[in-house]
């Protein structure tokens, strides 16, 4: 019998038994009869004793034990899927002896268990800024770079650097405000114009001074361009500055062309700065920097792509389908609106999505039942990914409020 300590439990086997596994730890221990190449194998020997020792744990020897005795690696749902696989890598075994239910049991588990790891290492990332205040250590103006990216990126780290950080949401808020504003006709004569257009430059020149704030302060140019958060700063900003250059070539234009291209070009223009001014939309995005549930749901949304993505398929398989019924069974009918299938898209879109807007009905018991089938498939179909991404968006936002307690 081979008589081995581990971690203070001593087990006793035979080496014939041993030695059917001569590619595993213990099988090499029973073959070898060089003393160099068995102390090798093990952590130490003891004399008196005749014990080979080994620091490992005595629990999980338990069923490598157990797998030379009887040729059948268990795997108990208990053990940490790590740690084993650590364990029989060590001594040598393979996972292929254990039976195929627990072998299958195991990989799920271990496949659960890398998902969580993944997933909480991108929490972190997500909660972590990109850059750390040591990094301007013996850089130029490290520390005043440092001052300045404790103001804007670490808001916890003073009273000014809150203070900075309500303001920047409260001036994203004032500017979706005087956007919303803007638009209604009674704010559309010349006082009403005036304080909107004197709020948009305050608001872009705060917005700018925090970009260059940012931009001074970060040690690496290429991540700074490569962070989504910076590229949204600069979005908001950018529709300011396009605007008054836009306006500045419109006068230019004004005073050399004629007057029909001017209109013309005028008329251009303004297209063009009615879509800059949509732009400004996107400033309601700065307030992801900022609050922790927008975040868990720009985090969700990207963890559950795939299932989002299968719900987009299968929207867009039903209304294929149910617009071809709809249209097969309602196209005779006098004065009816699904003249074609493109046409009765719209039908099985918001009767998919249960909104049913009523402008498009079927007059036909049988396209009322197919509105019915319809309408039945869209409610299962909605309700099924919606406790799949609530439960993981509360998941991750308390995850995430943790990670940012503890930083």
């Amino acid at each position: 019998l081979l008589n081995i300590n581990v971690g203070g439990r001593l087990f006793q086997i035979a080496y014939k038994v041993l030695a059917q596994y001569p590619i595993t730890r213990l099988g090499k221990l029973a073959l070898y009869t060089d003393p160099v190449k068995r102390l090798q194998l093990c952590d130490d020997y003891l004399v008196q004793e005749n014990e080979y020792f080994f620091d490992r744990d005595p629990s999980i020897f338990h069923y490598i034990f157990h797998f030379y005795r009887s040729g059948v690696l268990w795997v108990m749902d208990e053990m940490c899927p790590s740690n084993f696989v650590e364990e029989i890598e060590y001594w040598g075994i393979h996972l292929k002896y254990s039976q195929r239910c627990c072998r299958i049991l195991f990989e799920e588990k271990q496949d659960e268990l890398s998902e969580y790891l993944k997933i909480e290492k991108e929490l972190e990332a997500e909660v972590e800024p990109l850059e750390s205040g040591n990094q301007f250590d013996g850089k130029f103006l490290g520390g005043f770079r440092k001052m300045i990216w404790n103001l804007i990126e670490n808001p916890y780290s003073s009273v000014p650097a809150k203070i900075i950080a309500v303001m920047s949401s409260f001036f994203v808020l004032i500017s979706i405000v005087g956007m919303t504003l803007s638009t209604v006709e009674e704010m559309k004569n010349k006082t009403g114009k005036m304080w909107m257009e004197q709020m948009e430059m305050i608001c872009a020149i705060f917005f700018t001074s925090e970009y260059l704030m940012r931009l001074i302060s970060s040690s690496s140019l290429k991540n700074f361009l490569r962070a989504a958060f910076n590229a949204i700063d600069l979005v908001a900003i950018l529709p300011f500055y396009i605007q008054i250059l836009f306006e500045n070539l419109d006068e230019g234009d004004m005073q050399y062309h004629e007057e029909l291209h001017k209109v013309e070009n005028v008329s251009k223009l303004g297209k063009v700065l009615k879509l800059i001014k949509l732009m400004r939309i996107f400033r309601i995005l700065k307030l992801a920097r900022h609050s922790t549930g927008l975040r868990a749901f720009s985090f969700t949304m990207r963890q559950c792509y795939q299932q989002v993505c299968c719900l987009l398929l299968f929207i867009a398989m039903g209304v294929f389908t149910f617009s071809a019924l709809i249209h097969s069974v309602e196209h005779d009918v006098p004065g009816t609106d699904f003249t074609s299938i493109p046409c009765a898209w719209w039908w099985a879109a918001v009767s998919l999505s249960t909104v049913g807007y009523g402008d498009t009905v079927p007059d036909t018991i049988l396209g009322r039942m197919v509105a019915f089938v319809c309408i039945s498939f869209g409610i299962i179909l909605n309700g099924m990914p919606i406790s799949i991404l609530y439960n993981k968006f509360s998941d991750y936002y308390a995850k995430l409020k943790a990670h940012e307690m503890s930083q």
